[in-house]
């Protein structure tokens, strides 16, 4: 690795630094701005989601995007607090302290930093590649499940009704049922009020701040609203200060306790940040480098909890309105992280004056923005297998353990994913020898119904042989050799990328079974790095390097003079030049 290869791995934003002009700093200040106004409502409502003081999701959204920016790969992406991994923080803390407390501040932040320590080693391991094994289908179904949860953990802010803490996600709508009569009209009527004008400002314009004109609504209705009732509570003054240091806790035993849970989380914040910023660089026909975003988010998280930030990951809606506003380089991010900081110092006293209310109505808000109706229709529409992954990580999390809802839906996604690589298509050739085209050729007789060779048969591999296919590409030898008596099998394997020891090792056996009936295995067209592993492993001086050809013309020439001339002799198909 030469002196600037190493200093462009070790400080990637030097590839992207050179790109900022005037022109761009003036368009990234600007995106920066909008992307600050946004998150300031977002911020306050991913930490009340998350179980922690409200200056928590603000503390994220100033540290997490500057760090992520300088060391991940997109051009678009915005880190910082997000509903997902604010639900799953909340979910993996709340079983070992209250909310809200010193003791799971001090928790979620450990928990942020052993969950950048993962996504860190992923990064360096260069495993970004692991993503495409996951299908976004498995984020697709948490956050729909995540979105009622979400939801259903407002139902008290915005009724009144008293709902015991830590209450299942079917027994929270019991206990709604049974003191319907406890509601609270002033409450509910500010949280609707909060709703409504925040979807109508969406409507009218998109670049409008929707959720923070709903929540200054919700806050004027509250004032007005006070007297008349005792119930309406305020959010409280956020400190007006900068993200402050902090430390998480790094006794074993805490470690030991968080460390399942920390892994959910960097699995989660990982597919959530590589899949947003490729549906971004879509748009911006940007190449997106996985393990890169990897190391970005890895160590904005580590960063984040030395600076009182919960775990964080890429924000869809940010970063398209990161994308949208017109910025040119990951500045605009960082720009949104710094003007956010003086906003903060600003108006944090004006804060006092917010209802817990009007949070819950924008935290219904984005909870219904959460599920992905396009996506989910199109999923059951058109894939048995994709229904699957995202009904059960659905339904998981509404009912099991969020980290297992994660675990379960990945889990899933890669048996599927395995059990299709597992049956590759094998596709039966015949030489078709049309008059119009003078050139023979071999194409798959289910295109087009061709006379086939009694003793030799031409298949084509379209997949890899591993240890997960070898069985199926063994019981299709089988067939042939039980039901058509045909021993002598010839395989063209332009299409295998690969074949691994467990493969190489079926394949000679299949080969001696053969050599018993007076047949054989033969291959044409390996690709050269097949070839090479085939030549390493010894598996061509196994079967023999006479069993190896080129070309299927050679092949067929050298194959035919192993044929039994007693069935030649009686043939009627003359398939083959040699046939003649």
């Amino acid at each position: 690795m030469t002196y600037k290869l190493a200093l462009k791995f070790i400080f990637p934003f030097l590839t992207w630094f050179r790109l900022v002009t005037p022109q761009s700093l003036k368009a990234d200040v600007m995106a920066g701005l909008t992307g600050a106004v946004i998150v300031l409502p977002q911020g306050v409502a991913f930490a009340t989601i998350a179980g922690l003081p409200p200056e928590y999701g603000l503390y994220t959204a100033m540290v997490t995007p500057i760090v992520a920016a300088l060391f991940g790969s997109s051009f678009h992406l915005v880190s910082g607090p997000t509903t997902a991994i604010s639900i799953v923080v909340f979910s993996a803390i709340s079983h070992h302290a209250d909310p809200g407390t010193q003791e799971f501040v001090t928790l979620a932040l450990t928990l942020t930093f052993l969950a950048g320590v993962y996504q860190l080693a992923f990064g360096i391991a260069r495993l970004g590649v692991l993503v495409n094994f996951v299908s976004h289908t498995v984020v697709i179904g948490f956050t729909a499940g995540a979105a009622i949860l979400i939801a259903t953990s407002q139902m008290k802010n915005i009724t009144g009704i008293q709902i015991p803490r830590g209450e299942s996600f079917l027994h929270t709508w019991m206990d709604l049922y049974q003191r319907i009569g406890d509601l609270n009209p002033y409450i509910l009527v500010i949280a609707i009020a909060t709703l409504l004008v925040a979807v109508l400002t969406k409507r009218i314009s998109a670049r409008i701040p929707n959720l923070l004109f709903g929540m200054i609504t919700g806050g004027v209705l509250a004032l007005f609203l006070k007297d008349h009732t005792d119930g309406i509570s305020f959010l409280g003054e956020i400190p007006a200060q900068l993200p402050p240091l902090s430390s998480p806790a790094f006794s074993f035993q805490t470690i030991k306790m968080l460390a399942p849970e920390a892994f959910a989380v960097a699995l989660l914040g990982l597919i959530e940040a590589v899949s947003i910023s490729r549906a971004i660089a879509t748009r911006s026909s940007q190449r997106i480098d996985a393990s890169q975003e990897f190391i970005g988010q890895g160590l904005s998280n580590i960063a984040g909890s030395f600076f009182s930030s919960y775990a964080g990951s890429g924000s869809f809606t940010r970063s398209g309105i990161n994308y949208e506003a017109g910025a040119k380089t990951p500045l605009s991010a960082i720009f949104a992280a710094i003007i956010l900081m003086v906003i903060v110092l600003l108006i944090a006293p004006l804060t006092a004056y917010l209802p817990i209310a009007a949070m819950g109505g924008v935290i219904l808000l984005v909870a219904w923005n959460l599920i992905d109706f396009h996506h989910i229709r199109q999923i059951l529409t058109f894939s048995k297998s994709e229904s699957a992954i995202l009904l059960t990580t659905f339904f998981a999390t509404l009912f099991l353990e969020l980290e297992f809802a994660i675990y379960l839906g990945v889990l899933l996604s890669l048996v599927l994913f395995l059990a299709k690589t597992s049956t590759p298509e094998i596709v039966t050739l015949s030489l078709d020898k049309s008059p119009e085209d003078r050139r023979s050729k071999f194409i798959d007789i289910q295109k087009k119904p061709l006379k086939q060779c009694p003793q030799l048969k031409t298949i084509r591999i379209d997949m890899s042989i591993y240890f997960g296919s070898i069985d199926y590409i063994q019981q299709r030898i089988t067939r042939i050799v039980d039901n058509e008596r045909i021993h002598h099998i010839l395989i063209v394997a332009s299409g295998i990328n690969f074949i691994d020891l467990s493969g190489a090792e079926a394949l000679v056996a299949e080969n001696k079974r053969l050599h018993k009936l007076g047949g054989g295995l033969y291959f044409v067209g390996l690709k050269p790095s097949v070839y090479e592993f085939a030549a390493r492993s010894c598996f061509i001086k196994q079967i023999g390097s006479d069993h190896f050809f080129d070309s299927k013309r050679v092949a067929i020439h050298e194959i035919y003079k192993r044929l039994d001339r007693e069935i030649c002799s009686t043939c009627n198909v003359l398939l083959f030049r040699e046939c003649q």
